[in-house]
């Protein structure tokens, strides 16, 4: 199982009018963490892109437990549960600076051709790197 932290500061803008981060935003902070989790162990979102191969998102979901707030030092924990096929799944906790647990979510992605948008498997580099999790 591949595990990573990724840490975010709530921005003001990122907060509704109660100072609590507003909900469509964590799929923001998905994202961030999904890509400095594989940045961390050498995978590159952009390369993967340049050569080719792109990664749509199918699923997303999120279970709202206890606000974020302004100025809170988050850190959003991505797990990799499963070697990816054609799809990839990324599990995330995100607790706050007291590390109370206040965010779970998951997203699936999908592995496609830039170029005709059909599905294919994973770049090898990216197996290669997360074979040594599993």
């Amino acid at each position: 199982m591949f595990t990573a932290e990724t840490h975010v500061r709530v921005r003001y803008a990122e907060t509704d009018q109660m100072g609590y981060v507003y909900y469509g935003n964590y799929a923001m902070y998905f994202e961030v963490a999904r890509v400095e989790s594989l940045r961390q162990i050498g995978f590159s979102y952009k390369d993967m892109e340049d050569q080719g191969i792109i990664m749509p998102v199918l699923e997303s979901h999120s279970n709202y437990l206890r606000p974020g707030r302004y100025d809170e030092l988050l850190t959003i924990k991505t797990i990799i549960k499963e070697m990816p096929g054609i799809k990839i799944r990324f599990d995330y906790e995100i607790v706050n600076e007291e590390d109370i647990l206040i965010h779970q979510g998951y997203t699936l992605l999908t592995f496609l051709k830039k170029d005709n948008h059909r599905p294919c498997r994973p770049p090898a580099d990216l197996l290669d790197l997360l074979k040594a999790y599993f």
